[in-house]
């Protein structure tokens, strides 16, 4: 019992150092509209408060850090890859597991990284079905996450249902664009 106590006093030292020696840097430009609730917490494009620089993400890597043009591709990368689902499933393809491994591989390079998943559906259903599927569809993903060891006080979910279509059209292949989870990296 002893030994156990030293060692999680040992392991809280560790983690207030490593937390007090990754700051992220923070952009201060000009506010705009806003698109999407991550914009609202703080995230979002270019200029946005809460925004995790590609500079801090290139140092953020314990072992090999990245220059600032490969942290901006991989965090690039991150934000650009949705993961999709089945119509009125909330389930994690085999296809989306594997987007969300490489995700958590990502996040544990770079732990000052935090994410939003928002939770997305087709136009078919009412307003209220879409934003629990689409919040149903966000808690997976994030569940999933921190089965593979991401601390789950770095995701955070938000369903936008079918408010935020990627496709307006009315066919088979824009509501499966639409059936989706989107990652927005929050510091």
């Amino acid at each position: 019992m002893r030994k156990m106590t030293v060692v999680l006093i040992l392991a809280g030292i560790v983690l207030m150092f490593l937390c007090a020696c990754s700051k992220p840097i923070v952009s201060s430009g000009p506010s705009t509209s806003y698109e999407s609730e991550a914009q609202r917490m703080g995230a979002g494009g270019t200029g946005q408060p809460g925004i995790i620089s590609e500079e801090s993400l290139g140092s953020a890597g314990a072992e090999s850090p990245l220059s600032t043009e490969q942290a901006a591709e991989a965090r690039k990368a991150f934000e650009n890859q949705d993961i999709y689902f089945d119509y009125d499933s909330a389930l994690l393809t085999p296809q989306a597991q594997e987007i969300v491994r490489e995700k958590a591989r990502y996040m544990k390079e770079y732990p000052v990284v935090n994410v939003i998943i928002e939770g997305h559906c087709d136009e078919r259903g009412t307003n209220e079905y879409n934003l629990a599927l689409g919040e149903q569809r966000a808690k997976m993903t994030q569940d999933f996450l921190v089965a593979l060891g991401v601390s789950a006080s770095r995701v955070r979910t938000v369903s936008y249902g079918e408010e935020r279509p990627l496709d307006r059209s009315n066919t088979e292949e824009a509501w499966a664009r639409n059936r989706r989870a989107h990652f927005v990296i929050i510091n």
